[in-house]
């Protein structure tokens, strides 16, 4: 999920360089969704896995 925010704002950030500002937008608006939703997933499976804890012996 990251590697595709981390592709979308290169692409953004290449689109803007060569004026293209429709597509430099939108893939902006792209890598910024998927950034926050790897940062929520990325919260749930820590809180998930703080609160599962080691099983007993």
């Amino acid at each position: 999920m990251l590697g595709w925010a981390l592709t979308f704002l290169v692409i953004a950030l290449i689109a803007a360089l060569l004026g293209f500002g429709g597509i430099a937008s939108a893939s902006a608006g792209i890598a910024q969704i998927l950034f926050v939703v790897f940062i929520i997933l990325f919260v749930v499976a820590m809180v998930v896995r703080a609160m599962r804890g080691r099983p007993p012996r």
